[in-house]
This record gives C-alpha cells, sequence and structure tokens, in this order.
C-alpha cells in the first residue's frame, strides 16, 4: 500500500513569499511608472511653452516691454507712502495697552471711524484722510539681550521642557511682546504729519493697570527704604555703643547692652568688630541707592527714545515695485497661455 508523501512547508512558503514580492515589485512599477507619466507630461508640456516663447520671443518681449511702460507709469501716478518710526521702553507690562491699541488705531482707520480717531489724535479731518496704517514691532536688540530673554524664560520651566525647548525654537515662537524695546511705525500719504500723532500714540500707554502697577512699585519701594533705613540707624546706634564699650574698658562682667533687637555684652565685644559695622553700614546704603536709582529709571510709564521724524521717509515695498511685477507677470500668462492652447489643442484632436 502506497504512502503519500507530506508536502514540504519550506517549498510552499518560499513559493507564497515570492508571489508576494512580485506583487509588490509590481504595485511600485505602477507607481513609478505613474510618476513617470506625469513628470512627462510636464516636461513636455513645458518645453512646448517654451518652444512657443522663443518661436515668438519679438511678440515676448514686445508684451514684456509694454507691460513695463505701463507698470512705470503707474508707479508715477501713485500717490507716495511715507513712512517714520519711534522707538520707546514701556514700562509697568504697559506694552500689552501698546499693541492692542495699534490694532484698535488701525481697525479705525479700515472703517473710516473718524471720530474716533479725532478723539484721539486731536487732529482735523484734512490730516485724518492722510493716515494709511500703523504698525509696532520689537526694537532693535543685541544677541545678548535675546540669550537674556531665554534665559529668563527657560528658568521658569521645570528641567524635562527646558531641555526640550531649544534657543532656535524660543526665536521663533516667542511673540511682539517679548522685547524691552518696541518701534512702531507711522504710514501716511502726506510726509509732514507725524509729529501731529505723536500725541494719541504716547497716549496709548496710560491705563488704569499700568497706573496701579507704577502705584504699587512706589509703595513697596517706600517700604523697603523704611526698613532700610530702620536697619542704618540701628548700625549706627551699635556703632556708638561699641565705641563706648571699647573706652570704658571696665571689668570683664558679662554686662549686656540692648539696642533695639540686637544686644551687646562685654564678652562680644572681641567679635563685633568695627570693620563689620563700617561694611554692613556701606551694604544698606548701596541698597538704598539702588532703590533710588530704580525709582529714577522707571518713574514713568513710558520712554520715548526716538520720536517720530518731522518729515517722514518714502516708503516702498516690493508689491510696489510695478515696473518689475508687471514684465514677469506678463511672462507668466504667455505661458500659461501657451500651456493652455497645447491643451485644449490636443483634447479637441484627441479620438478614442
Amino acid at each position: 500500500m502506497s504512502k503519500e508523501l507530506p508536502s514540504k512547508p519550506s517549498s510552499n512558503e518560499e513559493v507564497d513569499l515570492i508571489v508576494f514580492f512580485n506583487l509588490i515589485g509590481a504595485a511600485i512599477t505602477k507607481v513609478l511608472n505613474f510618476f513617470y507619466k506625469i513628470i512627462k507630461r510636464f516636461f513636455s508640456a513645458l518645453m512646448y511653452a517654451l518652444k512657443a516663447l522663443f518661436k515668438n520671443w519679438k511678440i515676448v518681449l514686445g508684451i514684456m516691454f509694454l507691460a513695463a511702460i505701463v507698470g512705470y507709469g503707474l508707479e508715477k501716478i501713485k500717490p507716495n507712502t511715507y513712512s517714520t518710526s519711534m522707538l520707546v521702553e514701556p514700562y509697568f507690562n504697559s506694552k500689552y495697552q501698546l499693541v492692542n491699541n495699534i490694532d484698535y488705531f488701525n481697525a479705525l482707520i479700515k472703517n473710516e471711524d473718524k471720530e474716533s480717531l479725532k478723539s484721539i489724535f486731536k487732529v482735523n479731518d484734512e490730516i485724518l484722510d492722510k493716515i494709511i496704517a500703523f504698525e509696532i514691532e520689537p526694537g532693535p536688540e543685541t544677541e545678548n539681550d535675546r540669550l537674556l530673554q531665554y534665559e529668563d524664560f527657560i528658568s521658569k520651566l521645570d528641567s524635562v521642557r527646558a531641555q526640550q525647548y531649544s534657543y532656535e525654537d524660543f526665536i521663533e515662537n516667542r511673540s511682539v511682546y517679548s522685547g524691552r524695546y518696541f518701534l512702531i511705525k507711522a504710514y501716511a500719504s502726506k510726509p509732514n504729519i507725524f509729529k501731529d500723532l505723536e500725541e494719541g500714540i504716547l497716549s496709548s500707554f496710560v491705563n488704569n493697570y499700568s497706573n496701579k502697577a507704577m502705584k504699587r512699585r512706589d509703595e513697596l519701594l517706600k517700604v523697603q527704604k523704611e526698613n532700610l533705613e530702620e536697619q542704618l540707624r540701628q548700625v549706627k546706634e551699635l556703632q556708638k555703643v561699641y565705641i563706648d564699650v571699647i573706652e570704658k574698658e571696665s571689668d570683664n562682667k558679662q554686662n549686656s547692652l540692648k539696642v533695639g533687637d540686637i544686644s551687646i555684652s562685654g564678652s562680644d565685644k572681641q567679635n563685633t568688630k568695627e570693620y563689620e559695622l563700617l561694611r554692613e553700614e556701606q551694604r544698606i546704603r548701596n541698597e538704598l541707592k539702588q532703590l533710588e536709582e530704580k525709582k529714577i529709571e522707571e518713574d514713568v510709564i513710558f520712554e520715548v527714545i526716538s520720536s517720530f521724524q518731522e518729515v517722514g521717509n518714502v516708503s516702498r515695498t516690493w508689491k510696489d515695485r510695478y515696473m518689475i511685477i508687471f514684465p514677469l507677470l506678463s511672462f507668466v500668462l504667455l505661458v500659461l497661455y501657451f500651456i493652455a492652447k497645447k491643451v485644449i489643442t490636443f483634447t479637441l484632436n484627441y479620438e478614442d
């Protein structure tokens, strides 16, 4: 009686793998052929368009030359836009109110709300009609300034998050509020009206929050000053007591003298040195000096570093270069025209 030999599993698995890889190879070939056809069609259309441009180069150059003339004429006809800038340093977080108000001014200009603008800038309609827009951006800063901002930001994060947040990420994602200085730009169609707008711009800093923050700061400085002055008084008394103890040089009894919350005895006189008291006095006086300097430096809500110029500069961007934009645009339109012509001709002559 014959016995059937069992089939080899390894042979079947090899066949399945070969079929599987053949299917993958066929799928990849189809995808590559698909992209090849698209690239080939695109290249053919581009070559046809360039061929048509070269054949009709005189027409193309003529159209581009006419477009340049039209663009030049529009540049001369279009009224000039003038601009100037103001560099300011806000204190007490008034920068938030400043940025919001700049956006508010632009909204009023866009909506032609002259009454609101007039109440802010205190100018007549003739000047208001010449205002185009305002912009605000971080002021000039050095690499050291940016590094200090980054270190201050990182210090507020936990250790894990701080390691994941690089300096480049910080510079790329920081907001307009990050800087210390702010550059305010004004645009107008008349060159000599910017000084009339300063008062309205500077009023943007004033708000209840900043005023309260400044008042709280002044009260805090006052309390700190009083505490330092009291410490200075106690040090002066200690110095006087120390001198009296040395002069008397009486017996070695543990007589104790008390000045305020601090006590001194005959046994302590060896440890309480006059130099240490003088150094403590100097430290307190330095802190008092720093408090006074801080109050003098930040005695206002904002500081104007440089104000608007009397006459603004002509402001031009690439969008205003019609003499360059129009010829380039006409060239692109001609390329699209020849490609569209090729597609239409192929479609009309196509047969199944």
